[in-house]
């Protein structure tokens, strides 16, 4: 029984140590593991104040660019009148040229609806111009409240940055468009690269969207909100990125704010610090991440010596177990174990000096503040010198040998007060000052002009725990341009109020005086094609009954004659209408092979004619662009490579270049100069070339016309050529979308015994004279029954009296109407509509256009009889069917 009671006794003593061994060992850890995570918690706070003001710096240095473009002149002249393509153009140029000098990622111009006019990257393939962006935060808030800002990847460039926004204005204050530029972040990336632990930079909806390593790109911090989500995808922020979840689980909250976690994705690491530092002013969050396995190891050894504290305890315990007999040996046992204790804490002693030996050194030039382009400083919390870098001292010369560790900042700050570096005023007040700032721990920023003319940006921020950091930062160059630009607004302002009236009142009479001369130009052509277009149906009806080859000959001369006429009439409107900004072009996406086609077999019965060999080379690309307008540029390439080429051949081909088509046309001719090639494309600009134009073809219009074209597309002209040996023209267009083309149907050929015109009942409606005998002559030739009326009431009583036609030739511009205006009063008497042409002397694409939409079909005055012979038979062929 005794013995019984004394094996409980010792189960329950030792039960009790192991217990209180236990509780000793996790009290030591918590506390060890508190207290090395709270000086890395420290040191976290320290670098990521730094590494904010490294961020606030580098975006207040673009801060002010987009106020400064917004007081152009000619930039908010854009916005009042839109520009043409050469105002487009330069507006381009004028952003190019001041991002060459800002360096910043991309300037662009957008007007109030959010459409980009203009941007610096209108060269590039992801060029910002054309673009809208008025689902982006920073142009609605520029908009109202007139400054924007937003992190974002770019819609067309797919580069991300941080833009920033500025309202441009009228005279009245009202919102004409916005100016925006976006700043790259990427140097903050590389600058991160080089400090220690993992950097991340997170959004207001815990959306990592810059770091240190690149896995933990658009990572969430946190679950996305269904706000957040919408919001993101209406602003399109981070387009084109896929974001994923970063799993992580949190080990332990400190008081500061920071955790300890152990990261699971992107990639598994060991536990870390994870420390935050919200920016208010963009609504982001800086986050540090370092390794916290020392801080582990550290409060693993705690506990560990924590536990083996208690082996004298259990020693001693075991030794009043043994008999009394034992009790010399005990204590010379205990004799040991007191050395062995006294031997630990010297060992622990050594190793804490050791610790404050390490951090001493390591004070003083610490290599994490070297990077930075401010001089730093910091203070402890009794305004001890611990740490500054090689800026500090360059920006103040201290002689070496001043700063030190734990040198009082109070004996700087007199040092400096001897200098005069202190300002005006009593010295004492301006030390104390200083002081109490830092003692308060209230943060500050001031702008300080030293007397040598400099000027410093000085930032105060308290660290946790104590002490105070200190950025100078020498902007002094900022400082004056900021200067020089509010003193060029001022003078631009002044200017702009001088000259306004002036300018408006010339462009007013410019416009007037453009839109005349359009008019006129207009109206003549109108009135000298009419004549011209009876001459050519004459012609074309003296040549069905002329038999002798001499009375051919003539009539094919008289024939080429009128052609050219009708070239230079054609060209001289189209430099009207594209001088009057009238042309606009419709791209699309066509194919290119029915183009080509279609212009070989023009342009291979001329050259045969010239005794020149024309081909092509077929092609599948299909490439976005206006069909009329580009069939117009080739059009002129081929007509100068035929007339100038005396022998040889010329060759029609395309080739792909990138994203590109490139369209070219080879001659072997007589070549240009190369001081003459740029001159070519100036208006009745022509070669002297010593060749015969037995055509009467060429006025020097084409290439001036086809610069022009090519302007207005957005098409860039090519020249290459060797005198003696050839030319090549070339013009680029962008390619197309195969899947938006639509599949024509093939069209079957007509002979002359199956031509449906023989018997066909056709009415000619125009009030020229000359034009209705010539069409009158033209249509017996054919064997048409022919029926004319010289305008809207001939052709009216005429309709009342008797059947519709078989097919109704109508002119356009009928006195003060037009021919779309009478066609419903016809067809009412009729009671139904029969196929009609509608000819006309406007072959601009607004009146096509209109024709289109009226269901009818265009044909352009002067119309060849091939042409109308042609679209008459098609008409009737498609109406029996």
């Amino acid at each position: 029984m005794a013995i019984t009671l004394r094996q409980g006794k010792t189960v329950a003593i030792a039960v009790a140590l192991t217990a209180a061994m236990a509780l000793s060992a996790w009290l030591a850890y918590r506390i060890a593991l508190r207290y090395t995570l709270s000086n890395l918690a420290s040191e976290n706070s320290q670098q990521l104040q730094l590494h904010s003001l490294a961020l606030q710096r580098l975006i207040d240095r673009y801060r002010v660019l987009p106020g400064t473009l917004a007081l152009d002149p000619e930039l908010r002249d854009a916005l009042i009148h839109p520009p043409n393509a050469t105002g487009v153009q330069y507006l381009n140029l004028k952003l190019e040229h001041a991002n060459g000098v800002t360096h910043a990622s991309t300037l662009t111009l957008l007007d109030r609806d959010g459409l980009a006019i203009a941007a610096n990257n209108w060269r590039e393939p992801g060029s910002n111009v054309g673009h809208r962006y008025d689902f982006r935060p920073y142009f609605q808030q520029a908009v109202a409240t007139g400054t924007g800002t937003f992190y974002a990847v770019g819609v067309s460039t797919h580069i991300a940055g941080y833009f920033i926004a500025e309202a441009v204005k009228d005279a009245k204050g009202d919102t004409l468009g916005v100016v925006s530029v976006k700043v790259p972040l990427g140097e903050l990336e590389r600058e991160w690269l080089r400090g220690q632990g993992t950097l991340l930079l997170s959004d207001s909806a815990d959306v990592v969207f810059l770091s240190s390593k690149h896995e933990w790109d658009y990572r969430e911090l946190a679950p996305l909100k269904q706000t957040d989500a919408t919001r993101l995808a209406s602003t399109r922020q981070y387009e084109g990125e896929h974001l994923q979840p970063a799993r992580y689980q949190t080990l332990r909250a400190l008081d500061d704010g920071s955790h300890l976690v152990r990261i699971e994705a992107p990639i598994t690491r060991p536990p870390m610090l994870w420390s935050s530092l919200k920016l208010p002013l963009e609504g982001w969050t800086l986050h540090l991440l370092r390794d916290a396995s020392g801080s582990l190891a550290a409060a693993r050894v705690a506990a560990a010596l924590a536990a083996a504290g208690w082996a004298p305890l259990i020693l001693l315990g075991l030794f009043l177990q043994q008999r009394r007999r034992l009790v010399q040996h005990r204590m010379q046992s205990r004799a040991e174990l007191e050395r062995l204790v006294t031997h630990y804490t010297s060992e622990l002693r050594s190793a804490q000096d050791s610790v404050v030996q390490a951090a001493q050194a390591a004070a003083g030039h610490n290599a994490s503040l070297e990077h930075l382009p401010q001089g730093v400083s910091v203070v402890d919390a009794d305004l001890h010198l611990v740490a500054w870098n090689s800026r500090y001292e360059e920006i103040f010369k201290f002689p070496p040998g001043l700063l030190k560790v734990g040198k009082p900042i109070e004996d700087v700050l007199r040092y400096n007060a001897r200098r005069g570096l202190l300002g005006p005023g009593s010295v004492e007040e301006a030390i104390q000052r200083r002081l109490e700032h830092m003692r308060g721990g209230s943060a500050h920023m001031f702008e300080r002009e030293r007397p040598d003319g400099s000027v410093l940006e000085i930032r105060g921020n308290p660290l946790p725990g104590g002490g105070f950091v200190t950025s100078f930062a020498d902007i002094t160059a900022y400082k004056a341009a900021a200067r020089d630009l509010r003193n060029l607004a001022t003078t631009l302002e002044q200017r702009i109020e001088e000259r306004t009236r002036d300018l408006e009142a010339a462009k007013a009479e410019a416009e007037r005086a453009n839109r005349s001369k359009t008019r006129f130009v207009a109206a003549a052509v109108h009135d000298l094609l009419q004549p011209l277009n009876a001459a050519r149906m004459y012609v074309g009806a003296l040549r069905g009954r002329l038999t002798q080859n001499d009375s051919r000959e003539l009539a094919d001369r008289v024939e080429r004659a009128l052609e050219a006429q009708d070239d230079l009439l054609a060209s001289l409107l189209d430099i009207a209408r594209l001088e009057a900004g009238a042309l606009q072009a419709k791209p699309v996406d066509l194919p290119l092979e029915p183009l080509l086609t279609g212009l070989a077999r023009q342009f291979g019965i001329l050259a045969q004619a010239r005794g020149l060999t024309l081909r092509y080379v077929p092609t599948r690309v299909v490439v976005h662009s206006d069909p009329l307008l580009l069939r117009r540029i080739l059009q002129n390439f081929l007509s100068n490579a035929i007339h100038y080429t005396p022998q040889g051949r010329v060759l029609l081909g395309s080739r792909r270049d990138g994203d590109q088509v490139r369209i070219e046309v080879w001659d072997t001719g007589v070549g240009i100069p190369p001081a003459k090639q740029q001159a070519i494309f100036e208006e009745f600009r022509r070669l002297d070339t010593g060749i015969v134009d037995h055509g009467g073809r060429s006025a020097g219009l084409g290439l001036s016309i086809v610069d022009r074209i090519a302007r207005l597309l957005g098409h860039r002209i090519g020249l290459r050529s060797q005198p003696d040996r050839g030319s090549v023209f070339s013009v680029i267009v962008p390619l197309g979308d195969p899947s938006g083309v639509a599949i024509s149907e093939p069209v079957v050929a007509m002979t002359d015994e199956d031509s449906p015109l023989r018997g066909c009942r056709v009415w000619c409606i125009d009030d020229a004279p000359q034009v209705r005998d010539a069409t009158l002559a033209l249509l017996r030739l054919w064997g048409c029954e022919a029926t004319l009326a010289d305008g809207p009431a001939q052709a009216l009583q005429l309709a009342c009296e008797g059947q519709p036609p078989d097919l109704l030739l109508l002119d356009y511009q009928l006195g003060d109407g037009t021919g779309l205006e009478l066609l419903p009063r016809l067809t009412a008497c009729w009671g139904s509509q029969p196929p009609t042409i509608v000819l006309s002397a406007q072959k601009d694409a607004d009146t096509r256009a209109r024709v289109q939409a009226a269901g009818l079909r265009f044909l352009a005055k002067p119309a060849t009889p091939a042409a109308l012979r042609a679209l008459m038979s098609q008409l009737l062929l498609a109406s029996a069917r």
